[in-house]
């Protein structure tokens, strides 16, 4: 018997505006809660979003719900899988809470499953710190958990990006399964058909997408030039039968049925009948993901390392190259990453939402510059004329953003890093990059690391060198000549750096509200 599992990618981007450079909108004076809306452009948005409802999300939700009910009292039930992205949920309720209300349903019925991910569908997952991944990883949860009353246990990383480290940091988070590409250089010659096991994990299993045939699906249905067209449901069944497997993992975007293939091609009917001409053959079922992580053993094990080796669905390499292949996106990565100390800082939710939405992946994918067949599909996909255009905009975008998180937050030109004496093994693991930080740092940091600080002048050096501020400097240095000792020094530095925090806020405008 062989298990059929299908799962639809379903995201939508925030994408930015494309005259948010070249009509002068940068480091415009503005109030905080307008930056969305000066970045992001809800009217491409709220467009989109709309036309791929009525050509893809409304008429696929229906024939799967229809599709769902009309075999609910059979012995073999219509079971599909969803991993909707907690952008995609948003807009969702921004744009079409009657869209919501169908992936509801569908919910409901017991035959569909939704996969965990990053909420903002981002790269998250190949920072050196993982801690933002895990922090997306729960907004997801909580999201699929608030709108959908479900709690994913499989996982399905951005775009599939796959290598060992995400998957043990994966399993501690608790999930059974996780998916990847099936492509050829990890499996060594083995089958895509079969549950596999990570690498140095002991509970996870790896679901391994079968491209050849999800690509026959979402790239070739309505190539005329192919020798299998046209496709029917009937044929690609018989396809499916005559596979030798435990499971075949089919995983398109949803998108493909009404948006990339169009309904004049006859997707829609394709996804009507396919079902059931699968439940027509006695050797196949259709299946959920943790359905048949609980089912099946694994029969080896997936190897694939950290460095060099991370592996994803995208274009012929499948590989990250696709986001981070040329200099344009090593540039905007690099300036999205090094906010991250800023952002956290400053510990205002709505900085912080930003900075993740400048993180969505798309944005990377559309500075890509490789011709060919891929070029033609980032092409597709973005709303800029060239990849130049795209990363122009998205590094303008991110530069204003900084501008303003370094205001808020007043940040210094180098981190002040916590000891409690002498040598790296004192070193307490805290670092700050901020006044605002450093405010924070010392009202958690132990009385020794700060008195051994104060006792040096440390406090001072760091406001006067890296902050360029002589009168906190000042102000530090004359505590450190009082003598004051214990959890006095600690109110007195914090009621110093607190006070100074609040005079350069008003000297910048309030930073926090307004710019």
């Amino acid at each position: 018997m062989t298990d059929i599992v299908f799962v639809f990618e379903v995201h939508q981007p925030y994408r930015l505006r494309r005259d948010f450079f070249w009509e002068n909108r940068i480091f415009r004076g503005l109030r905080k809660g307008e930056l969305f809306d000066y970045y992001f452009d809800q009217t491409v948005n709220k467009e989109i979003f709309q036309r791929t409802c009525r050509k893809c999300y409304f008429p696929s939700n229906k024939i799967l719900l229809d599709l769902i009910d009309k075999y609910k009292k059979e012995r073999k039930r219509v079971k599909v899988s969803f991993s909707l992205s907690g952008v995609f949920l948003e807009q969702c309720e921004m744009f079409s809470k009657d869209l919501l209300e169908t992936f509801k349903q569908l919910a409901e019925t017991g035959c569909v499953e939704f996969l965990s991910q990053t909420f903002y569908h981002s790269l998250a997952s190949l920072y050196p710190d993982r801690t933002e991944f895990i922090e997306q990883v729960k907004a997801h949860q909580q999201i699929t958990k608030d709108l959908l009353n479900y709690t994913p246990t499989v996982f399905e990383n951005t775009e599939l990006l796959y290598n060992n480290a995400v998957a043990k940091t994966v399993e501690k988070l608790g999930y059974k399964g996780i998916f990847t590409e099936g492509v050829e250089r990890i499996l060594q010659g083995k089958s895509p058909n079969y549950l596999y096991t990570p690498k140095d994990c002991k509970r996870i299993k790896i679901l391994l997408r079968n491209y050849k045939l999800t690509d026959d699906i979402g790239f070739r249905f309505s190539a005329k030039w192919w020798n299998e067209w046209p496709l029917t449901a009937d044929k690609y069944a018989n396809w499916l039968a005559s596979t030798p497997a435990s499971l075949i993992n089919i995983f398109p975007d949803y998108e493909t049925f009404g948006e990339h293939q169009w309904p004049e091609t006859g997707i829609h009917d394709f996804l009507r009948h396919l079902p059931g001409e699968i439940l027509k053959w006695w050797n196949l079922h259709m299946a959920t993901p943790s359905e048949v992580a609980d089912k099946y053993a694994a029969v080896g094990e997936i190897d694939v390392p950290e460095l060099g080796g991370t592996v994803s669905w995208a274009d012929l390499e499948r590989d990250a190259s696709c986001w981070l292949g040329n200099t344009m996106q090593w540039a905007y990565y690099t300036s999205l990453r090094r906010l991250e100390p800023f952002v956290k800082e400053t510990k205002d939710k709505d900085f912080l939402k930003i900075w993740r939405y400048f993180q969505t992946s798309d944005h990377l994918y559309y500075m890509f510059t490789a011709g060919g067949s891929p070029g033609e599909v980032h092409s597709y996909f973005s709303p800029f004329n060239t990849p130049i255009d795209a990363f122009v905009t998205a590094q303008a975008a991110i530069l204003d953003f900084e501008n303003r998180v370094r205001l808020a937050a007043v940040t210094a030109n180098e981190p002040f890093l916590f000891y409690t004496g002498e040598g790296e093994e004192c070193y307490t693991g805290t670092t700050v990059w901020s006044l605002k930080g450093l405010n924070d740092a010392l009202l958690k940091e132990s009385l020794e690391s700060v008195e051994f600080h104060n006792s040096r002048g440390d406090f001072e050096k760091w406001a006067e060198r890296s902050l360029q501020d002589k009168t906190l400097a000042a102000r530090l240095k004359k505590i450190r000549l009082s003598k004051t000792k214990g959890e006095m020094l600690i109110k007195t530095i914090t009621d110093a750096t607190k006070e100074r925090f609040a005079e350069l806020n008003k000297q910048t405008q309030e930073a926090t509200r307004y710019f």
